[in-house]
């Protein structure tokens, strides 16, 4: 049995002491739409891991990179397509190499029907020569019956 372990949400209170920023500073990370954290039946912002990480990316670039909200919100628009162009050519190259694999199958079979084709043509003049040395030889000894026979002729002359 695979024990998972639950996901913790945390209070904007419990992030703003995690980060050193007030908690106003957060909720205008939110209204800016830089993190969209999960709300409660009660309306209380619930912070996921997720949305921890997404919060201490926005205060790395905007604190420590001194980069305006504006900013921050074209680079995470800008990684969030570069992930999503990123995975989507990862397809491409999985499609790509698997119609690669099969057309090396295909390749392979077609120099095996090819190679088995030419085994079979070079048998096939193998057994004509073979037949025609063999004919050929008769008549060899034939010719050599003859020339002997052309050797015995007589030639007769007129005076």
């Amino acid at each position: 049995m695979k024990i998972r372990r639950k996901k913790g949400f945390f209070s904007i209170s419990a992030v703003a002491k995690m980060f050193s920023v007030h908690q106003q500073t957060v909720r205008l990370y939110e209204k800016q739409g830089l993190i969209s954290p999960k709300r409660s039946s009660g309306n209380t912002r619930l912070f996921s891991e997720e949305d921890i990480d997404q919060l201490e990316e926005v205060i790395y670039l905007t604190h420590e990179m001194g980069i305006n909200l504006a900013g921050v919100e074209m680079i995470l628009r800008l990684k969030k397509q570069i992930k999503k162009m990123q995975s989507e050519m990862n397809k491409i190259f999985d499609t790509t190499q698997q119609e690669l694999e099969q057309e090396n199958e295909k390749s392979k079979e077609v120099l095996q029907n090819s190679y088995q084709r030419l085994l079979q043509l070079k048998n096939k003049e193998n057994k004509t020569t073979a037949t025609s040395t063999a004919t050929t030889q008769s008549h060899d000894d034939e010719k050599e019956d003859e020339a002997v026979d052309v050797d015995n002729w007589e030639i007769e002359y007129e005076d």
